[in-house]
């Protein structure tokens, strides 16, 4: 297992190496940042006008009020586009540049190779979501209580614990050798000292956070995004082992992923009740969140959809690279 993780490593280091990883970022942040301001507007909204669901909007699946539909459509035409550029090249990249050869005489079998690559994507996409925790205070309403214990001592000790897992990851992922101890050495000292210091200078160290609205749908929601996420990977790699142009592994996988985003917008076309509507549903992510996720609802019949379509996915990329190794 140890050329396996060697080769995680690799993968995930390579999206800050190189453009790829940066553009997927810039353009995650800016959707869901104009997401996060049009939740924001409607949060503060005077009158008849405001938001149920704040997840529902962030994630685009609400009819109403005026603009929600419209962050619906950009937020589900871009997604795929987004973890397109994850996956595109991932194998392509490889294969146009032909280390994959030198990939596949290697002492590691096929289905290591893919799930390396899938871990270290998947990893990635992690990384861009959780960006996005600093919304849930504001999306949740959440209030807190000042009882001495969140103090500038203790601000001090929460960013030197996330400085050394930063630099942790540095290590672990063989960044630069200098800026990550530079940035272990800050987190240690803001760690310890702040650390001290909080604990020397108040004696009152109780946070109450009182949440206003139900934290289920919240919680539900980042599940739906984490397996659905899974699933638009799995396929954008099975993609990028199919050709060998990285903008062609991009084009196909944003065309995949959108069969499962625009029967969202065939389901007007059928009547409640019958085959089509109910297939609709079935396979149109949005509408699972629209009409589940976003509302704290757990359905298992999108998870089924997910995890199936995967693990899928990930099989058939395995036997298209051993059938490469076969010619």
């Amino acid at each position: 297992m140890r050329a396996t993780f060697s080769l995680i490593r690799r993968e995930f280091a390579a999206y800050f190496t190189g453009p790829v990883g940066y553009v997927a970022l810039f353009a995650f942040l800016v959707l869901n940042g104009l997401l996060f301001w049009l939740v924001v507007g409607l949060l503060t909204e005077k009158g008849p006008r405001g938001v149920e669901y704040p997840m529902q909007v962030m994630l685009g699946g609400a009819e109403s009020p005026p603009g929600a539909l419209v962050a619906g459509v950009l937020f589900w035409g871009l997604f795929p586009a987004v973890t397109g550029i994850i996956t595109s090249r991932l194998v392509a990249e490889e294969r146009g540049t032909g280390t994959i050869e030198a990939l596949l005489t290697a002492p590691i079998r096929d289905w290591q190779v893919i799930l390396a690559k899938f871990v270290a994507c998947f990893a990635f996409y992690l990384t861009l979501w959780a960006t996005t925790l600093l919304y849930v205070p504001v999306l949740a309403d959440w209030t807190v209580e000042w009882q001495g214990a969140v103090t500038p001592y203790a601000v001090a000790t929460l960013v030197g614990v996330l400085l050394l897992l930063v630099a942790k990851l540095g290590f672990w992922f063989d960044l630069n050798g200098w800026a990550v101890l530079l940035l272990g050495l800050l987190g240690l000292v803001l760690a310890v000292g702040g650390g001290y210091l909080h604990a020397t200078q108040d004696e009152r160290h109780l946070v109450h956070i009182a949440a206003n609205i139900d934290p289920r749908p919240v919680f539900t929601s980042y599940l739906g995004v984490v397996l659905a996420g899974a699933m638009f990977l799995a396929l954008g790699l099975l993609v990028s082992s199919w050709v060998k142009s990285q903008l062609v592994a991009w084009m196909l996988s944003l065309l995949l992923g959108l069969l499962f985003v625009l029967p969202a917008l065939a389901r007007w076309q059928f009547e409640p009740g019958t085959l089509g509507y109910s297939l609709a549903y079935y396979v149109a992510v949005p509408e699972h969140f629209r009409r589940d996720f976003t509302r704290g609802v757990i359905d298992t019949r999108p998870l089924v959809l997910y995890v199936s379509v995967t693990l899928a996915c990930l099989y058939l990329t395995v036997r298209s690279l051993e059938a490469r190794r076969l010619r």
